[in-house]
């Protein structure tokens, strides 16, 4: 047996696992939420919890900090408190609405954050809502980010962020589009962190049946979007035109089980891929490219991402090009 070196006791994993489910439940957090927030899927939190000691340092460490067991490393953990401060936000909204009202996503949601990495200026946050503005992408008529201008529904300063949520009718407020896909909530930072909540357009439509399917070109022009505003945000907040600003990118999609991958929205498109029912509810893909070069390779930064998703659904063998022709439609698309 080693010899312990300055009184450091081994650890007890096991008592580390019960402190952390002791720790869950008095945030009264439900595993999916303590998953959500440690971007991990819920398989992982099911073996957490049962102690086992298969899973990655990483996985166990992001478990660990959620609920204060593990100090947050410094770059990388300022994000992760971002995302989970503006998680347990939405948890607190949307807490005393009705289990099936569209603000709490009722067949599931996709979460997308990014982090602008470089020499950064520093802005007010009375500004930033004008930047978040002018990056907005808006190649569709519900871009992300977007800024509503009524009043009740209008970004507004949140514990030092800015923070937008688009209430559901739940909440007393008048609106023409109400179902989850338009129920976002989004939060933003000076620092360039950005997080944002939405539900899937295909659970609002009439021909079929919400939590069935997950479409094949949808996925792309969200993702497309999301990445070319973190491009534009960058720009926008790049303290030197010529400096180089990384973009440590996420999403995770939720409610995936059973749904299966088919071409609904763009059926005259060149992604007609169908797919066999999702496995797995859950599904995280993350990346980091450089925001100077999103607008000029975006279909090679987002075929990954989507190729990852697909596999979800048993599809493999998904070409780049197939990619690269549904980014062009997004490209060339303009709403105004």
């Amino acid at each position: 047996m080693s010899e312990n070196f300055k009184g450091i006791a081994p650890l007890n994993w096991r008592g580390l696992v019960d402190e952390a489910i002791r720790r869950r439940k008095a945030e009264k957090l439900t595993q999916r939420e303590h998953a959500s927030l440690a971007s991990v899927s819920i398989p992982t939190i099911v073996s957490f919890d049962r102690g086992e000691e298969s899973l990655t340092l990483a996985k166990a460490f992001d478990i660990l900090r959620v609920v204060g067991l593990v100090e947050r490393p410094s770059e990388q953990g300022a994000q992760e408190a971002f995302v989970q401060e503006a998680f347990k936000r939405w948890r607190d909204l949307t807490a005393k609405l009705p289990e099936d009202s569209a603000g709490r996503f009722p067949d599931g949601w996709y979460r997308i954050d990014y982090a602008l990495e470089g020499d950064l200026k520093t802005v007010e946050l009375h500004e930033l809502q004008g930047l978040i503005d002018r990056a907005a992408v808006r190649h569709t008529g519900w871009p992300m980010f977007w800024i509503p201008q009524r009043a009740e529904l209008a970004p507004r300063e949140v514990d030092g962020v800015l923070e937008c949520w688009l209430a559901p009718v739940d909440t007393g407020v008048q609106r023409m589009q109400a179902d989850p896909a338009h129920c976002d909530f989004w939060r933003a930072a000076p620092t360039g962190r950005m997080f944002l909540m939405r539900g899937y357009q295909e659970d609002s439509q009439e021909t079929f049946a919400p939590r069935s399917i997950f479409d094949t070109t949808l996925v792309i022009w969200r993702l497309g979007e999301a990445l070319l505003h973190a491009g534009n945000l960058a720009k926008l907040l790049a303290r030197d035109s010529g400096e180089k600003i990384e973009v440590r990118f996420r999403a995770l999609y939720t409610g995936l089980l059973g749904r299966k991958l088919s071409s609904w929205a763009n059926p005259l498109a060149d992604l007609l891929v169908e797919g066999a029912a999702a496995r797995s509810d859950e599904a995280m893909i993350e990346t980091r490219v450089p925001a100077s070069e999103i607008e000029r390779n975006l279909g090679q930064y987002l075929y990954p991402l989507v190729a990852s998703l697909y596999e979800r659904f048993g599809v493999t063998g998904l070409s780049v090009e197939r990619v690269q022709a549904e980014v062009t439609r997004l490209q060339t698309s303009r709403v105004r």
